[in-house]
């Protein structure tokens, strides 16, 4: 039954072509294409395409002025570097004249103060030679008579006696000789 079914519904498809490809049809169909890119043509040349010109003229517009006002913008933001620029050499310029004269100024009061502290050590040097040369010709003086004392105290331990102006004639001799 089935077979039947679909051997009658092959046979009706065997007797007529598919519609479009029909000659018959063919020139109401060309005329409808002709109405209908006509129509498309009309719509879009009239209503889409003018609109979609302004939005493309608009854009292009709106980039030129942006792109204008960038220009503007970068060229404002170089001359504030180039000010910026400026105005640190002269910054720079100052700081390093500023620090020159307190280099300056810092070298003078170090030199007097090194040459006030010198002058001291040289006093202070010169009353400590003349106290060591004070306290050297005591010492020597001193030594001269503690070498007297010993050497008579000695002399006494071997029995022998001497006069104390022999004694001293004996140690000024020796220290002369050292």
């Amino acid at each position: 039954m089935i077979l039947a079914f679909l051997a009658e519904t092959a046979g009706h498809g065997a007797e007529a072509a598919f519609p479009p490809f029909e000659t018959w049809h063919m020139p109401s169909q060309l005329f409808w294409l002709a109405v209908l890119f006509t129509a498309l043509y009309l719509a879009l040349s009239r209503f889409i395409l003018p609109k979609m010109s302004d939005t493309i003229e608009k854009r292009a517009n709106r980039v030129a002025s942006d792109l204008d006002e960038a220009a503007r913008l970068n060229n404002q933001a170089v001359e504030a570097q180039k000010s910026l620029e400026l105005r640190l050499a002269q910054a720079r310029g100052k700081a390093r004249d500023t620090a020159e004269k307190a280099r300056e100024k810092t070298e003078a009061e170090l030199a007097t103060e090194t040459a006030r502290v010198d002058a001291d050590l040289a006093k202070k040097l010169e009353a400590a030679d003349a106290r060591i040369s004070k306290l050297r010709a005591d010492a020597m003086a001193n030594v001269e008579q503690i070498a007297v004392d010993t050497a008579d105290a000695m002399i006494a331990r071997f029995g022998v006696k001497a006069s104390p102006a022999d004694l001293k004639k004996a140690v000024s001799a020796a220290l002369e000789q050292a």
